[in-house]
């Protein structure tokens, strides 16, 4: 094939994907693979950016209903800009939201280890609880 076409085993390895996941996408609705005259799946770079868009929408938790509706809109063109706006508004504000969860048991995590070092080197009494060490970053345990 010409060096902007691909055949599934060279797009598995321009995506990082395996052709199974591919296959897997394929009967999902969320690529449609050209063909050449014998039937056989080809690919072109503008498919590699559209795979490189769905593995960010599937990093940000995306779900396949999601991921779904939004490539329905996305077919019917312009005038369901808005609906896909809305929904990647919501995925991102759901996605922050994870984050910052994230971003707060990554500091729990963090004031542990503190308090382990600190009963280790004897900076910390023997007597305070985790608990009571977290007070002092008014933080939730």
């Amino acid at each position: 094939m010409a060096n902007d076409y691909y055949s599934i085993g060279e797009f598995a390895k321009k995506t990082g994907l395996s052709t199974y996941t591919l296959r897997y996408y394929e009967r999902e609705n969320l690529i449609v693979p050209h063909r050449d005259e014998k039937q056989r799946r080809f690919y072109t770079e503008q498919d590699v950016g559209w795979v490189h868009f769905l593995m960010h929408l599937k990093g940000t938790g995306m779900s396949m209903n999601e991921i779904q509706q939004y490539i329905t809109w996305r077919a019917q063109g312009d005038a369901t800009i808005e609906q896909r706006k809305e929904l990647l508004q919501n995925v991102r504000e759901r996605s922050l939201a994870q984050i910052r969860e994230t971003q707060n048991h990554l500091e729990i995590l963090s004031h542990k280890i503190d308090w382990y070092d600190g009963k280790l080197d004897h900076s910390i009494q023997d007597s305070e609880s985790f608990a009571e060490y977290l007070k002092q970053f008014k933080t939730e345990n």
